[in-house]
């Protein structure tokens, strides 16, 4: 099948070709404001390049930041109502209490507190009250929410608080967008509770944006379905992505890094990721990235959906490169897509990493003879910073002393030393510029869960059993072909601190996109 990868981020769109593991083409075109646009020239310069016929594509893959850098802008906002079951307990940090004000003006900031929600083992903490909840969503509704996220202590053991409530604003209210915190965040109501506000604030921009990029892909001639990119490395469909927008958040780094470990043929190692401005070193497990295991800051709001473990410097191929007092410095501050207009290769007149680049032979772009004057000295020292940095970061990342293979990807790779100190080889792959596009047309269509279950005498195999099996149901439901999805990790973890011999168990689930002309047996 014939795979278009597009990855959208805020300086390229990059877009690819795959047949049978075969890059058959890619291009880069400037992103617009308004995303379309720069898939569009894509589209046409990848077509021009490789002879792409619209019609012969099976799948449409797109990796966007779209949604984060929204929620960064803090514009395109709903206004969301974020609805708690939790009292008598919980009213001492109400919704939004953690998020900057900027932020919770622009979502709306409605908060309401009701009784009930679980504990741990999913035993009511109250019964639910139908009447305390129509008069808050009466509240919310006049005090002008358009968009509803619903919270329970305890809900992804026991959902059956966040149901009822989503049943009755859905004939209240019917086609109201309805987030349930259940369904995108783990364990931590707080953490939980903030990434399903920021979805809920993200709904109608998901309507907006998965609408332009469906009109954009048919346009063009391209009658195959198209998938949106999320955190884990894994794909969802648009009516998927309409409702959980803030799984595309971490696509960026994840695709990089799917793509790094397609182009190398190495599932398990480090990936160094350098763009313009930034390097984002992650790490690969078997095929897939290594998920953070904290909570995640987004925008400065505390959340714990899955995100991947990424680690970022201020070190890109836009970065300023200063000299002063014996002291050579690179980055935090960069050119960023003015690389081409501000860099001295370029007949700029900011020194940047490029030219540091350009200057040692690693790279042949621009013009050499306008920085064939720089001292060799700085040079050196600007390169050995560089390499030094971006040691300790792979470092960081690792979690043992044995040297890990590195793969380079992204546009500023060529800073990256061959000779890193803590990589066993460094790998630079044909098409390094775009992987990130490549993991997104390679991604496959995944599930997870992640909550806390009560193990009676032996009833371990059947919890576990069970957890798989949601996985696989919710990767289902994220577009994945029944018959082709196996679980890829799976982890127990007992929680002695709580009574009952509690675990917490996650479970994933990945599998092959299920098309129109797939048979699903």
């Amino acid at each position: 099948m014939l795979k278009l990868g597009i990855d959208v981020g805020g300086t390229n769109t990059d877009a690819v070709l795959i047949r049978d593991d075969q890059v058959l083409g890619a291009t880069k075109a400037s992103t617009t404001a308004d995303v379309t646009g720069g898939i569009v020239t894509a589209l046409r310069d990848l077509r021009e390049k490789s002879g792409l016929e619209p019609a012969a594509i099976g799948a449409v893959m797109i990796g966007t930041t779209h949604f984060i850098n929204a929620l960064v802008e803090g514009g395109s906002l709903a206004s969301t109502a974020a609805i708690r079951f939790g009292l008598p307990a919980t009213r001492a940090l109400p919704p939004f209490v953690d998020w900057p004000e900027p932020l919770r003006t622009a979502a709306g900031g409605h908060s309401y507190l009701c009784h009930g929600g679980h504990e741990y083992d999913g035993t009511q903490i109250g019964p639910f009250d139908e009447a305390e909840f129509r008069a808050v969503l009466d509240k919310a509704v006049q005090a002008g929410a358009e968009s509803f996220a619903l919270s329970s202590v305890f809900s992804p053991v026991n959902a059956e608080f966040e149901t009822r409530a989503a049943q009755i604003i859905a004939e209240q209210l019917p086609g109201a967008p309805v987030s349930l915190s259940h369904e995108i965040g783990r364990m931590g109501l707080l953490g939980r509770e903030n990434a399903t506000l920021i979805n809920a604030a993200l709904r109608s921009l998901a309507e907006h944006v998965t609408a332009g990029l469906t009109r954009t892909v048919a346009e063009a001639g391209i009658t195959a379905p198209v998938f949106l990119s999320q955190n884990d490395g894994t794909l969802m469909d648009i009516d998927y992505a309409r409702r959980y927008p803030v799984a595309t958040f971490a696509s960026g780094p994840t695709n990089s890094m799917r793509g790094a470990a397609f182009l190398s043929r190495t599932r398990s190692c480090a990936v160094v990721d350098v763009g313009g401005t930034t390097t984002d070193v992650g790490i690969l497990q078997n095929g897939f990235p290594r998920e953070a295991s904290t909570d995640v800051s987004v925008a400065g709001v505390q959340t714990n959906f899955r995100m991947p473990d990424v680690l970022s410097i201020g070190i890109g191929g836009g970065s300023h490169v200063a000299h002063t007092a014996g002291r050579t410095a690179v980055g935090p501050e960069s050119v960023g897509y003015r690389l081409t207009e501000r860099a001295l290769v370029f007949g700029g007149d900011q020194l940047t990493a490029t030219d540091i680049a350009v200057a040692a032979g690693r790279a042949d772009i621009g013009d050499p003879a306008r920085v064939a004057h720089l001292e060799r000295s700085l040079v050196d020292a600007a390169l050995a910073g560089i390499g030094e940095r971006m040691a300790e970061t792979v470092d960081r990342m690792r979690v043992s002393a044995e040297p890990v293979p590195v793969v380079a990807v992204g546009g500023g790779s060529i800073l990256v030393p061959e000779d890193l100190p803590g990589a066993s080889q460094v790998v630079r792959s044909e098409h390094h510029a775009v992987a990130n596009a490549i993991g997104a047309a390679i991604a496959q269509a995944g599930g997870e869960v992640d909550r806390v279950f009560s193990i009676g005498p032996q009833q371990r195999e059947a919890v576990l059993d069970e957890a798989r099996q949601e996985a696989v149901d919710r990767a289902v439901a994220a577009g994945a072909r029944p018959g082709t999805v196996e679980i890829v990790d799976i982890e127990e973890v007992p929680l002695a601190y709580l009574p009952g011999n509690a675990a917490r168990v996650r479970a994933k689930a990945v599998g092959e996109l299920s098309l129109g002309g797939d048979n699903d047996a």
